[in-house]
């Protein structure tokens, strides 16, 4: 009987290890009303192997709007079809998010330069964008979120040089103007050190890539490329909840949306060896 103790054991470390980590993480949960393991996987064409941000147009799921890394062009398609739309936009930059709002598209180049342009545009076939610089500090971005309803738009540091002491991660606060414009509207910090208290980590990176709000709960969703980790706030960005994501499902996720069923979409980055993919998670009530 001792030498079966052993065996025994091990497989019970392994499934309390699977099935939850102590102080908050979820290692193969989800959030509530999504499998985060059984996603309806949408694979992009070439165009879009580096897809980054994507978003919805007021929720309504016939039409995603992305960017990738390199271009300065704006795609939009039904997501599950070949037929992939563009707009140019801009020059080629290392742009890392898109966001529709109140009939203008807001673009996020990595350096924190936002490019604003009619939503309409597209029925044309062309655009001139209007740049906006200074509207942010000095740093890397790659999340974004805006609000129909408040004219907000909400940018996610990534690096940036107003956390000197890694222990926040800032977000800033802009309104989108009627005429595209944005000006600065104040800013918010989420709390790290709660995100390595729910992780069971003494020091984590935590770099966000993509920001999102939960339509139904109104909670923040933010994706942490690097380490795979999805982190649940609360309205006030107060961290609640914690999810590791699994590598095999999540190979660079980049960008995150929500569409007017409450169905979440995550897309991740492809590489030489794989394309560039959507991940729908139908909402469970």
């Amino acid at each position: 009987m001792k030498n079966n103790l052993k065996p025994l054991l091990a497989s019970i470390i392994l499934l309390a290890l699977l099935t939850g980590c102590a102080g908050g993480q979820q290692a193969t949960k989800s959030p509530k009303g999504y499998d985060l393991h059984s996603p309806v996987k949408y694979n992009m064409t070439d165009a879009l192997t580096e897809i980054s941000g994507i978003a919805f147009n007021k929720g309504n799921a016939d039409t995603l709007y992305a960017e990738q890394d390199e271009d300065g062009f704006l795609f939009y398609f039904k997501p599950g079809t070949d037929k992939i739309n563009q707009l140019k936009f801009g020059k080629g930059g290392d742009y890392e998010d898109v966001a529709v709002s109140n009939g203008w598209v807001i673009m996020l180049r990595s350096d924190g330069i936002l490019f604003t342009f009619p939503l309409k545009d597209l029925k044309k076939g062309e655009t001139s964008s209007n740049k906006q610089i200074d509207l942010l500090a000095k740093g890397e971005y790659e999340g974004m979120y805006a609000d129909d309803a408040s004219r907000s738009v909400y940018v996610l540091c990534k690096h940036c040089s107003v956390e000197k002491a890694s222990q926040t991660t800032t977000i800033f606060n802009l309104k989108l103007a009627v005429d595209g414009s944005l000006s600065n509207a104040g800013r918010s910090t989420i709390d790290i050190k709660k995100v390595e208290e729910l992780t069971n980590q003494k020091k984590i990176s935590f770099h966000p890539s993509a920001l999102a709000k939960n339509p139904q709960t109104n909670e923040w969703y933010v994706l942490s490329s690097v380490n795979k980790l999805l982190v649940i706030a609360d309205s006030s960005w107060s961290v609640k909840e914690v999810y590791t994501l699994n590598p095999a499902i999540f190979h660079q996720p980049e960008g995150m949306a929500f569409d007017k069923d409450n169905n979440l979409y995550i897309s991740n980055e492809g590489d030489k060896f794989a394309p560039g993919n959507v991940l729908k998670f139908p909402f469970k009530r």
